[in-house]
């Protein structure tokens, strides 16, 4: 959430930037509510020192007059906090202000390309979809998920389960035992407020799983992301600066409703209502938010030269990123069967934007207090990792080859095949 002072002394920056944030709504609205809301905060403090004055008096005739400036300040703040109410809806809708070196522009041909790594296989055949390989290794069953829960889930089963739980295990390991992240199992639920802490909610609630409980006012959501509840472990609290960086991993299954994807990605396991991700979250100082993105991208991308998977990296233009975001790096795996790069990892900075949404603290070097820089990633879509091993990896009789750095976790198999 942004500080309205900031926003009042830079407005026309804020004016000009958030239009390549996709960002329609009237932002002069901003300016009049603010320039209300301190006249009506003005008023108030000149009838409350009236007040003061007549009490310190203690003229009994003045007691009529004083009750009336009672009335008037009740008044003045019932209108002060519809005024400060309206104004705090439209400036938590207001997203992240890009950093320098992000691309200012409005959708996602505008991405830039950063890098590619690894090589991409010449099969000597038609290489298959992954839900194509899946269900003719009879191990991928959209038609039974289908008929037991509905559209956009899957039932992966007996060598593919084991090799979906081998991915994740590897990220996990590497991560924690390499990368110096901390394994966190958390929760799955997210209340209204730590949804609203990572910027989760109010904008995008209805892409969000909410669960129904008795008391209506007791609002609960499945998590999108890890990313939510583990960023929100921090909040309300000041954290002592040794504490910093703070380096945080989960493995956990994830649940979006892909409200606005209708009609993309309806076959296979692109785009699911329920997937599994490993998350990475740091907590930082913030003038550290730029190294330490650097430094998680690396760590996203070293999973995939492990796995010996060819990839890309882009940095995402200023209309294409998350709500939250000040940068992000996507990383996008080659897909054989569809000839082209997808999306497997998006790694953001958010710099204070959301430490400002929950109160995340530190005490600097100065024993000042400021807010925490907070970052996010993907390391990775254990899905997406799936379906990229079964496509580079496939063979022409439909097995699939295990990557190297999985078959310890395989029981060393080094082939899955139809049984």
């Amino acid at each position: 959430m942004h500080n309205i002072k900031d926003f009042r002394d830079n407005f026309e920056n804020f004016k000009k930037i958030l239009k390549f944030r996709n960002y329609e709504n009237n932002l002069d609205d901003v300016l009049h509510l603010d320039k209300e809301n301190r006249n009506l905060i003005q008023e108030k403090e000149k009838l409350e020192m009236e007040k003061k004055s007549i009490s310190k008096t203690k003229d009994q005739s003045l007691f009529v007059k004083s009750k009336e400036i009672s009335l008037k300040i009740d008044k003045l703040s019932k209108k002060q906090k519809e005024i400060k109410d309206k104004l705090d809806i439209i400036l938590k809708a207001i997203p992240n202000i890009p950093l320098k070196d992000v691309p200012l522009a409005k959708d996602e041909i505008n991405n830039k390309e950063i890098s590619k790594s690894g090589e991409i296989k010449n099969f000597n055949f038609e290489p298959k979809s992954h839900y194509e390989i899946g269900e003719k290794l009879n191990m991928l069953d959209f038609d039974l998920a289908t008929k037991t829960t509905g559209s956009r889930f899957v039932f992966v089963k007996d060598k593919l389960a084991a090799l979906e739980r081998a991915i994740s295990n590897f990220m996990i390991d590497t991560h924690t035992q390499k990368n110096g992240y901390k394994e966190i199992s958390p929760p799955l639920m997210a209340t209204e407020n730590t949804m609203f802490g990572t910027g989760q909610l109010p904008k995008f609630e209805d892409d969000q799983f909410e669960i129904k409980f008795d008391d209506k006012n007791d609002r609960k959501f499945l998590i999108p992301t890890a990313e939510v509840i583990l960023t929100n472990m921090v909040k309300n609290q000041i954290l002592n600066l040794k504490s910093l960086p703070l380096r945080l991993v989960a493995s956990t299954p994830c649940f979006r409703k892909e409200a606005g994807s209708y009609g993309k990605d309806t076959k296979g396991m692109i785009r699911q209502h329920q997937f599994y991700k490993v998350e990475l979250v740091s907590i930082v100082e913030n003038n550290k938010c730029n190294e330490e993105l650097e430094r998680m991208t690396n760590c996203a991308t070293k999973i995939l030269d492990d796995l010996n998977l060819p990839y890309k990296k882009i940095i995402l233009c200023s209309g294409d990123m998350g709500f939250s975001a000040e940068k992000t790096y996507d990383i996008e795996v080659w897909l054989p069967s569809e000839k082209k790069y997808r999306e497997i990892s998006s790694c953001s900075s958010c710099g204070t934007f959301q430490a400002k949404r929950m109160m995340a603290r530190y005490k600097n070097n100065e024993n000042k207090t400021e807010y925490v820089g907070t970052l996010n990633g993907s390391g990775l879509a254990v899905g997406r990792t799936l379906i990229a091993v079964l496509e580079n990896y496939q063979t022409e009789d439909g097995s699939v080859i295990v990557p190297e750095v999985l078959r310890p976790y395989m029981g060393n198999i080094d082939k899955i095949s139809l049984n």
